[in-house]
């Protein structure tokens, strides 16, 4: 199954893009997966990615969408976070200090501890990709 949402680069759609991949997974998976343990996963590094792309990416240019992209093979989910902007050098990110008490830089951590596998490409054709890749365990 493979699906794609065109959304504009603005936090109040934040509802509709977890609703889309959620309804997504659960019209293509029914119960075999436990929905109560995996959607607060998959909601929360969905949300971290879609929001960094808002606010970080798209910073002051809404005007620019955001393609997400679903494909599920077997219990296997990609999800890719396409942006416009001009992209993050991850050669420069260094993990936050939880003892320094600092506010951002956590999305990348968290992303990486929800998700199987987390990766970050720079300007393809233009645009940059953000993939998150999870095996869904069977209920």
């Amino acid at each position: 199954m493979k699906s794609e949402l065109h959304v504009p680069s603005d936090l109040i759609f934040v509802n509709i893009v977890e609703a889309w991949l959620l309804g997504c997974l659960k019209i293509q998976m029914g119960e075999s997966v436990d929905w109560s343990a995996q959607s607060s996963r998959l909601r929360l590094a969905l949300v971290e990615a879609y929001t960094n792309t808002v606010r970080h990416a798209h910073k002051n240019q809404p005007h620019l969408p955001i393609l997400l992209r679903l494909e599920l093979k077997d219990h296997k989910l990609l999800l890719e976070i396409w942006d416009y902007g001009q992209g993050f050098d991850m050669s420069t990110y260094f993990p936050p200090d939880p003892t320094e008490k600092k506010e951002g830089g956590y999305g990348w951590l968290i992303m990486n501890r929800l998700m199987d596998k987390v990766e970050y490409q720079l300007q393809i054709n233009g645009a940059n990709c953000l993939k998150l890749e999870a095996t869904l365990p069977k209920d």
